[in-house]
């Protein structure tokens, strides 16, 4: 029999609790669904609140079948609501907001990675924050992102841009940017310099083409999430790896002194302890005081 609960006014079936998605861990459905009610609820939802969400699907674990879906899934509570996103020049959809515990606890419990572009739903194409996704090849890793992300940070400082850093929940690191609204275009652009930059500062270590070939033993400084059609695991996410992965904010401090790379592996079980510690890391690319416009000719 599957739980009906009821959140904030909202029923819910809740399914299949007792559901081991993590073999490696033993974690289960229930589980899963207690570190969002429970433990970032109130970190996560500010950072999905306005923004069109996407969701990558795991409902086996992520030894299963996994899709991503940007369209509202079948069964979607007529509650939930949605909001219009442009597919094209001739094409809109739908993508689904994810604003409250309710919608946050019905999408939890289809198993989802969490997703979110740089812009709000109210302004499609105009972003809020820049992303670099630093994505290190064998047998580089997060150690080496590190490095990169220090450079990066000097590099957005100079521009007077700041910068917070987060796991993406994988192997690599990701650096985020609050900025005054821009046109993603122009957002892009000037992260695509910056990655140029980054691979002539440190030849030997970074990368601003994807090509397969050039990547064992560098960081790949991913621009390409800043375009309008991207998205990014959004934080405090669940990922779909062999462990339940977050992906958490981390402190400079602990950036500057990554060693190894499990110093910067962040499970489920882990994160109640650092957000009583830390509080949201990233909560300042939520105060439009921290916003800074692009340097002038940036693009």
């Amino acid at each position: 029999m599957t739980p009906i609960t009821e959140v904030e006014g909202r029923r819910l079936s809740l399914s299949n609790l007792d559901k081991v998605l993590y073999p490696a861990t033993g974690t289960t459905k229930g589980e899963v669904l207690h570190y969002y009610a429970a433990t970032v609820a109130r970190a996560i939802l500010p950072h999905l609140r306005d923004r069109p969400v996407s969701f990558l699907r795991y409902p086996d674990g992520p030894g299963g079948q996994l899709f991503f879906t940007k369209n509202p899934p079948p069964g979607t509570p007529d509650w939930v609501r949605t909001t219009p996103v442009p597919r094209s020049e001739d094409q809109a959809a739908r993508q689904v907001m994810v604003e409250d515990l309710a919608s946050l606890m019905w999408a939890a419990n289809l198993v989802v990675e969490f997703h979110t572009p740089q812009w709000r739903a109210d302004a499609p194409g105009t972003a809020d924050r820049m992303v670099f996704d630093l994505d290190p090849g064998s047998p580089a890793t997060v150690v080496e992102c590190c490095a990169v992300a220090l450079w990066l940070r000097e590099r957005l400082s100079a521009d007077g841009l700041f910068a917070y850093g987060k796991t993406s929940g994988s192997k690599g690191l990701h650096l985020l940017v609050p900025l005054e609204p821009t046109p993603s275009a122009e957002v892009s652009a000037y992260a695509k310099r910056l990655a140029v930059e980054a691979e002539s500062a440190l030849p030997e270590l970074a990368l601003h083409r994807m090509k397969r070939a050039l990547r064992p033993g560098k960081v790949f400084v991913d621009f390409s999430q800043n375009s309008a059609s991207k998205t990014t695991a959004t934080p405090y996410t669940l990922r779909a790896r062999t462990e339940p992965t977050v992906s958490a904010p981390v402190t400079w401090d602990e950036i500057e002194g990554c060693r190894n790379p499990e110093a910067l592996v962040f499970r489920a079980d882990g994160m109640a302890a650092r957000l009583g510690r830390y509080g949201d890391l990233l909560g300042p690319l939520l105060d439009p005081d921290r916003a800074r416009p692009l340097p002038a000719g940036a693009a």
